[in-house]
């Protein structure tokens, strides 16, 4: 594995871990240049570590949570999907 996409598999760990982890997690879509996550309790979502790790920015609605990723959002979806 690359340096490159070892990086971004260290991005979706973190970005899984600041979602509140494996079992907070119901569904996680890529939408354009977001990533939007429904999950169990959003008093678990780490919004500065989602920012850590790269959020553009962060919307919490319900239990849908929206984090601004960028271009890459895939990728990174695919990432979180392969942890998952």
């Amino acid at each position: 594995m690359d340096e490159r996409r070892h990086g971004e598999r260290a991005q979706a760990a973190e970005i899984l871990a600041a979602l509140g982890g494996v079992g907070n997690i119901i569904e996680i879509e890529p939408c354009t240049t977001r990533l939007r996550s429904e999950v169990h309790e959003t008093a678990a979502v780490d919004v500065k570590a989602l920012r850590a790790a790269g959020a553009h920015g962060v919307m919490i609605s319900g239990h849908v949570v929206q984090v601004v990723m960028g271009p890459n959002v895939d990728i990174i979806a695919s990432d979180l999907e392969e942890l998952l």
